[in-house]
């Protein structure tokens, strides 16, 4: 099972369909994503595809020489754009490929719009969401419920949308579980089996031995997870930095050169990456200076051009040589941006009190060190946030609960109330009372063996105490132990034996540290393959707009 293969092969069959000749894709403002998520534009160039555009772009110039091959979502909005493109078309011929299901009533809409008859093929290519990582996948969707912790009907039936691409671009046809507590997954599960037997044709793949199970999950039983700082390399690019769409941000870098100020990191294409972004900081460090040691290696050959035969050698080598420059660049940004965030603000400190706060449980010791941090002017305000909302949540019910001084030292930081309202939303979102399971007692381990991570310079003691609980549900469903009472089925049918494939997808959005999870699962749990996505890959940020929006009805109007 991997995700990102699947979304490429849906491409370069688009690609193939439209045959030889010059190219133009169109897309629209999500399946732009999707594409560069799985393609590079140089890969593509390859392919005879000369011409990106969004069909969104009433601007675009008239050229009849250019095939079109339309990937789009079929919404209402792309609908519309498409009947006026076709009524007035700005190319020879268009190959368009919805991501979904479109109603025959959208179909006969498009056909009467065709009056110069340029549309050669409208087929339904099932690559509606973002293809992260081979095994992890999200919908990009920033928020999922609405103020009461409701769905919002769009947003509930774009994750059923996003669902189904994913089970038919796996060619999976699933046994449904899902969290019971919820009635979050509860509506989602009985959504997509209504899909699944009504276009059971679609869904009609070879039976294995054991059906694939999709296993459904909300955010709000685990709000601990996102509020922790993590220390892989994909984490802390995401938290510190933020990830979008593979693409990375260091403008706001000192000193960074200008075409460094925004970086793509893709395992797809980045090798390094790829081998590295699973690696606790202190690792990165020794490999960074691993790779720019064999970088200088490779300048030194490269300078000794004195014969034909070196001049001959020198054009063959120069563009792996151009690629490997290119990489040490960026990543010597990326890692000395980290390295600076992670001094100045005190995060391993943070990180410490943090890895207490949801593995431990001294009150005092707790509350002191939160105090600590809080008084402490190079703390983000962020990071000061997250401590305060992890102590609401670790000491809800304790009869010596501080949050109100907490609150109060917040204030007197300057952080705008907006933002002091999440610690009391995020009780609202994920309180004791919200939870299906014990969080803080026999579901997730009160004390893991504290690891030295070692590398860096300055990073010698980074604690990761915590454990998500996804880890525990997943090693419980791969031992037959999830309860059935917890996690019922959605249809009747139901598995008994060990299972093989399992799709996971947490509504409210996943985590670097779940990726990390599932990842580690798949490469010692033989026999075994799992795929994880959510609505969203959420950093902090992305997590404290999901609790706004579905504590107060609002995101954030900005990031803090």
């Amino acid at each position: 099972m991997n995700v990102v293969q699947a979304v490429r092969l849906y491409i370069s069959k688009m690609i193939q369909e439209s045959g030889a000749g010059m190219k133009v894709l169109l897309l629209d403002k999500e399946t732009i994503g999707i594409t560069s998520m799985v393609y590079s534009q140089s890969e593509i160039l390859q392919k005879e595809v000369f011409l990106f555009e969004k069909l969104e772009t009433s601007s675009r110039e008239s050229m009849k020489h250019l095939k079109a091959i339309c990937f789009l979502r079929p919404t209402h909005e792309n609908m519309e754009l498409l009947i006026h493109e076709l009524k007035n078309p700005k190319y020879g011929l268009y190959y368009i490929y919805f991501s979904n299901f479109v109603p025959q009533s959208d179909i006969r809409r498009l056909a009467e719009a065709d009056d110069q008859e340029v549309v050669r093929e409208i087929q339904e290519f099932f690559g509606d969401y973002f293809a992260i990582n081979p095994h992890v996948f999200s919908l990009n969707m920033k928020v999922s419920l609405r103020a009461g912790g409701q769905w919002e009907h769009a947003n509930l039936q774009r994750s059923v949308k996003g669902l189904v691409g994913v089970l038919l671009s796996l060619k999976k046809s699933p046994v449904i579980r899902y969290q019971g507590a919820s009635g979050t997954v509860r509506a989602l599960a009985q959504d997509l089996q209504q899909i699944i037997s009504r276009e059971a044709s679609l869904f009609d793949f070879r039976r294995p031995d054991v059906p694939p199970i999709l296993l459904l999950l909300d955010r709000r039983d685990d709000p601990v997870t996102p509020l922790l700082n993590q220390w892989t390399y994909q984490a802390m690019v995401h938290e510190l930095l933020g990830i979008r769409n593979n693409r990375v941000d260091l403008s706001g870098a000192p000193g960074v050169s200008k075409e460094l100020q925004e970086v793509v990191l893709s395992a797809e294409q980045d090798e390094f990456y790829q081998d590295n972004m699973y690696l606790n900081f202190g690792e990165i460090g020794a490999n960074i200076k691993t790779l720019v040691d064999h970088f200088q290696v490779k300048s030194k050959n490269q300078a000794k051009v004195e014969t034909i035969a070196d001049m001959k050698q020198f054009i063959e080598t120069y563009p792996a040589f151009k690629r490997m420059s290119g990489t040490v660049s960026k990543h010597v940004a990326v890692v000395s941006e980290l390295s600076r965030l992670v001094g100045e603000k005190s995060i391993l400190e943070v990180s410490e009190v943090e890895q207490d706060l949801a593995c431990q449980s001294d009150h005092s010791n707790a509350l002191q060190n939160v105090r600590r941090l809080l008084s402490n002017d190079r703390v983000r305000a962020m990071d000061c946030l997250g401590l305060v909302m992890l102590y609401a949540l670790r000491y809800e019910k304790h009869s010596s609960n501080e949050v109100d001084s907490l609150v109060e030292m917040l204030s007197r930081r300057g952080v705008p109330e907006k933002y002091i309202r999440l610690v009391s939303g995020i009780i609202d979102y994920a309180g004791k009372n919200k939870r299906a399971g014990d969080l803080f007692g026999a579901r997730t381990p009160l004390a893991f063996g504290k690891k030295l991570l070692k590398g860096l310079k300055g990073v010698e003691n980074i604690y990761t105490q915590h454990i998500t609980p996804l880890s525990e549900t997943l090693d419980a469903l791969i031992k037959g132990k999830l309860k059935e009472a917890q996690f019922p089925y959605a249809g009747q049918q139901t598995v008994r034996d060990r299972p093989q494939d399992i799709i996971v997808f947490v509504a409210g959005g996943i985590t670097c540290e779940e990726t990390l999870a599932v990842h580690n699962l798949n490469k010692t749990v033989a026999g075994v393959r799992i795929v994880v996505g959510g609505t969203h890959l959420h950093n902090r940020q992305s997590f404290l707009d999901e609790i706004a929006a579905a504590a107060y009805g609002r995101s954030r109007e900005q990031s803090l």
